[in-house]
């Protein structure tokens, strides 16, 4: 998965899985949403043989993990 800071103290977080992550220095659980870094809209998963793949329903086309905007919602 792809390597996210807080966005409090801007430490790298460790990924606990299922898009979930944790800073270990702020003791904070987060988790992360995919959005298209083209238009904005928050992408839907595709999940297949142990891969994940993402789509844009706006765009109309596949993008990758690399290529996603990942927005953080803190998990109370």
């Amino acid at each position: 998965m792809k390597e996210l800071n807080c966005p409090q103290c801007n430490q790298v977080m460790t990924y606990l899985g299922k898009f979930v992550y944790q800073c270990q220095t702020c003791e904070q659980d987060y988790q992360a949403q995919a959005h298209c870094a083209a238009c904005g809209v928050r992408l839907e998963i595709l999940k297949a043989c142990g891969a994940v793949d993402f789509f844009c329903n706006s765009c109309n086309e596949m993008k990758s993990k690399s290529s996603a905007d990942y927005r953080l919602n803190k998990i109370i």
